[in-house]
């Protein structure tokens, strides 16, 4: 760098350039002390700001006088922008979202909750993180009102930041490829949030790239495990329960099932050897993969529910802790007098759209947001109840009780196989349900179920809204409605618990009108009523720091640490010919993909069981819960893999030579496989559907 004549005064003219890259690790740091809570992450975020950053110093070099700080100041904003959207994600949804759930989701996200995005904006935390992420843009901006810059290029520093560039990517690269768990999260356990976690979000939002297929189809590869070779015995020792939630029910004793004789493979007429020959890449790998599983076995309940009606709902913040034999009777029946899910876990990825995916489909959502449009756009709904179930002959229809073009349902869900299609607030709904804020569940099911219930056999499905945040007597119509009925809950919670509890409480009402109405119709024990949450309540900590779950925790009743932790919940599969005996007890770990395996047994539908990553939980199939972040939990114990620690159920336990691994390579392949099938259209690959399809 050329030394300082001792006339000059203004010596940002030569160093500007440097200033921001200064800038961009000023960002990074910023979003790890705010969002990660991880200072992992620091080598790596030093070392690729420098690379991203460095081009634009070498172009600043080259700009003179003022217009070099006005760049810098545009520049800056600009980089600025995806930490401060991300900020305020992780404010609202306790997470970051990847580009897919963003680019789909983030025009709804901004209007439909305008006064949510706008007080996390205005709040103390907001302001301030907002002036820290602006500080260099105002700093640049200064320099460009005061300053005249220097008008000679200073070579050196442009020739140092060139040769810069290619050390800090080599150096990255090298960094990450001598670190077993840093090569994990780039590649073999990708996952987005991880990733910005260990790299930094400029490194995060690269690998998203790279990794999902943002732009093309990934390479889909899998390992060699498989669930049926490790031939694992039950655990002998008691598993540890998930904490229960205050006044929960008592365990009920599990029933001796009528065995069926001669059951068999839960596959279907595909003859993979000729697809293998036929194909190549990914799908070929997919063909692979899926001919290499071990199918389960159909069972004692297979076609239980054959012909029956379906209403499938997924419930807006559904948790356990709403469950509850004074408070909720009703949801407390379906909970234990059907089949009764004693260990229900609903991995969190990509906000409603992502939990709505997981029921619907039984895939995990590994392109986000862009999931459900994935699928549907391209007739990948083969497996779908409301696919099926339309094929057999049922009536069918969806319904939302807020605005219908949200994550364009209007299009996603009218193409899922539902006879009647779709009606969400605008086109339909707005006969039902008044507006506010949340709406009224009870007003949806009010006006829609006459729609359906004299059509038998029908399937209709429900995303509810009621239990929305925000959880505020004043913010929420459903806990303002409900407040009084929460009155016992005064002195023992917070008022946002509480304010959740009561939203709540409308879903309740509303399964006691279905209830009703259906055994009024005569139809009770010829319908079958599946609740699954799309998400835990992120909605009670927006504000809370990296890691901090205060409200969450007090919710649950115990601190929460960890994403198995987070997403523990309840699955109702109920009907009214179940109530008559014992109820089925799933006290194995289970999931939300898990769901559509097990109806399409239950329901004794045409499906093969190798070509869904989830298990029909009434099978002889491995119990096996597992997301995105590459935690999991079977019988013997949980995986956190942020921590890369496995924790056996009990210390007398004895865990198989190899067995967290095995389990490790299983997960890896299924989320791989998930992968592969939204990003190669797989299904409609293996079942192109009819021109009138």
């Amino acid at each position: 760098m050329p030394k300082l004549k001792s006339k000059e005064k203004r010596p940002l003219g030569i160093v500007s350039p440097y200033l921001f890259a200064a800038a961009v690790l000023w960002y990074e740091t910023l979003f790890a002390v705010t969002v990660t809570g991880s200072m992992r992450s620091v080598p790596h975020f030093i070392l690729m700001s420098l690379v991203l950053s460095l081009p634009i110093t070498v172009l600043l070099a080259f700009i003179r006088g003022k217009g070099r700080y006005i760049t810098a100041a545009v520049l800056s904003a600009v980089y600025a922008v995806p930490f401060l959207v991300e900020y305020f994600i992780y404010m609202q949804f306790k997470t970051v979202y990847d580009i897919n759930t963003v680019t789909n989701g983030g025009a709804d996200a901004l209007t439909g909750f305008s006064d949510t995005i706008r007080e996390l904006v205005v709040s103390v935390p907001g302001i301030t993180t907002i002036l820290l992420y602006a500080l260099p843009c105002i700093g640049f901006t200064v320099a460009a009102v005061r300053g005249k810059g220097r008008s000679e290029l200073p070579m050196p520093a442009v020739i140092t930041a060139a040769v810069l560039i290619p050390v800090c990517f080599f150096g990255n690269y090298f960094l990450v490829r001598s670190s077993e768990e840093d090569m994990s999260a780039s590649k073999g356990e990708y996952n987005f949030s991880k990733a910005v976690e260990s790299f930094g979000l400029i490194e995060g939002l690269r690998l998203d790239i790279v990794n999902t297929g943002v732009t093309s189809d990934p390479e889909i590869t899998f390992g060699e495990g498989n669930e049926a070779e490790l031939a694992l015995p039950t655990p002998t020792s008691t598993p540890t329960p998930t904490p229960a939630p205050t006044r929960a029910p008592s365990a009920t004793p599990t029933p001796t099932p009528t065995p069926t004789p001669e059951p068999v493979p839960q596959v279907m007429d595909i003859d993979f050897d000729a697809l293998i020959e036929s194909s190549s890449g990914t799908i070929r790998n997919l063909n692979e993969y899926v001919a290499s599983l071990t199918p389960s076995m159909t069972n004692e309940y297979t076609g239980i529910f054959r012909g029956k009606n379906l209403i499938m709902i997924t419930a807006e913040a559904f948790t356990a802790e709403v469950i509850d034999p004074e408070l909720t009777p009703t949801l407390y029946r379906m909970a234990t007098r059907g089949i009764n899910f004693t260990d229900f876990y609903v991995p969190a990825t990509a906000g409603t759209t992502g939990g709505e995916f997981s029921h619907i489909f039984g895939l995990l959502p590994t392109a986000g947001g862009a999931s459900v449009p994935i699928m549907t756009g391209n007739n990948d709904i083969h497996f779908t109840m409301s696919y099926l179930l339309g094929q057999e002959g049922y009536w069918g229809q969806a319904y939302h009780n807020n605005d219908y073009t949200y994550y364009s349902r209007n299009i996603t869900h009218n193409a899922m196989g539902f006879s009647e299609g779709f009606m969400g607030w605008g086109n339909g709904m707005e006969e039902y349900v008044v507006p506010t804020w949340p709406e009224s569940d009870l007003e949806m099911f009010t006006g829609t179920v006459p729609l359906y219930i004299h059509n038998s056999p029908f399937n209709a499905y429900y995303m509810t809204v009621s239990g929305h945040s925000n959880y505020s007597r004043g913010a929420n119509a459903m806990s303002r409605a409900h407040w009084d009925e929460t009155a016992f809950m005064e002195e023992a919670s917070s008022e946002r618990v509480r304010a959740y509890i009561a939203a709540n409480l409308e879903l309740e009402y509303s399964m006691a009108y279905l209830l009703e109405q259906l055994e009024n119709e005569g139809i009770l024990n010829d319908t079958v009523i599946v609740i699954c949450a799309d998400h835990y309540p992120y909605g009670l900590d927006r504000n809370a720091g990296p890691g901090y779950m205060p409200y969450l925790s007090e919710l649950y009743g115990y601190e929460v640490t960890n994403m198995v932790e987070r997403d523990h919940n309840r699955c109702i599969i109920w009907s009214g010919c179940l109530e008559d005996s014992d109820p089925i007890i799933v006290d194995t770990p289970t999931s939300s993909i898990d769901i559509l395996p097990t109806l399409l047994n239950l329901f004794g539908l045409t499906w093969d069981s190798r070509l869904l990553p989830g298990r029909d939980v009434l099978s002889d199939a491995m119990p096996l819960m597992f997301n995105l972040n590459y935690d999991w939990k079977t019988e013997y114990g949980t995986y956190i893999s942020s921590r890369n620690e496995f924790i056996p159920v009990s210390e007398d336990i004895e865990i198989p030579e190899g067995y967290v691994e095995a389990i490790r390579e299983i997960v890896r392949d299924k989320i791989q496989y998930c992968r592969g099938v939204i990003g190669s259209h797989y299904f409609s690959y293996l079942f192109p559907l009819e021109p009138d399809g």
